[in-house]
């Protein structure tokens, strides 16, 4: 026969033989568990034989009584003495002493002694005069008010009547030397009066002159506005005080 020809058949393994003899010997050893296991469980306890062994009963005793004996003699009883006992022995004197002694009271408290007091008559008195004492103080107070006031008054008065003709005599030197300047017109008659607002600087020099009141006569009104102007500068007031910036003069032919 041809080699071509033969069917193909495959090899053995070589572990396959132990592999099965080793899930016989698995599947054998717990077949033999269970079977062991169900024995156990199913199999009967084991009986336990006790032996009770009881004792016999002792022979009863019984108590024989003991033969009747002859009544003695009573015994006649002896007299029986009385002994007192002895009094008790005396307490201390200390002691009786002590329990009849009181206990001592307690201190009383002393009053306060009370303050004397001044008679009522020296009180008055010295109240009387320290009133009178007030009064002669609030009255020489009031009077030396009243005098200081006065005084006060009395300076006011003196320093307004000196500020007063010190201003009237600044004024005068002013109407003094701006009419020392007026040239009186020939026609003017009576004595009418002109009135100027006049504003200067402190050194006396005049800004303006303007006529505030008109005499009624022209020439006399433009005399007197030229003389104002002519007179620059003024006169400077005798205090710095005394200064003023607007001035109102007033001006007549026939004033002195």
């Amino acid at each position: 026969m041809n080699a071509a020809t033969l069917p193909y058949s495959e090899p053995p393994s070589p572990g396959k033989g132990a592999s099965i003899f080793l899930a016989l010997a698995v599947h054998v050893l717990l077949l033999t568990f269970l079977i062991y296991g169900i024995r156990w469980q199913t199999q009967r306890p084991t009986a336990i034989e006790v032996e009770v062994v009881v004792a016999a009963p002792e022979p009863l005793q019984m108590e024989v009584p003991p033969p009747p004996q002859e009544p003695l003699p009573e015994a006649k009883p002896e007299p029986v003495v009385k002994v007192e006992p002895p009094p008790p022995p005396p307490k201390p004197e200390i002691a009786i002493k002590e329990k009849a002694k009181p206990k001592p009271a307690p201190p009383k408290p002393v009053p306060p002694k009370p303050r004397p007091q001044p008679p009522s008559n020296l009180f008055d008195k010295q109240l009387e005069q320290e009133l009178k004492q007030t009064a002669e103080r609030k009255a020489t107070e009031s009077a030396n008010a009243a005098a200081t006031q006065e005084l006060s008054q009395l300076k006011a008065a003196q320093a307004a009547a000196a500020r007063s003709k010190a201003i009237a005599d600044y004024m005068a030197k002013i109407r003094g030397k701006i009419k020392g300047n007026i040239v009186l017109p020939i026609d003017i008659k009576g004595n009418p009066e002109a009135l100027f607002d006049v504003v200067q600087l402190p050194s006396g020099e005049i800004l303006s002159a303007k006529l505030k009141k008109s005499s009624g006569h022209a020439g006399y009104d433009a005399a007197v506005e030229r003389a104002i102007l002519k007179s620059s500068p003024l006169p400077k007031p005798g205090q710095g005080d005394l200064f003023s910036r607007e001035l109102e003069l007033r001006f007549r032919p026939q004033e002195e």
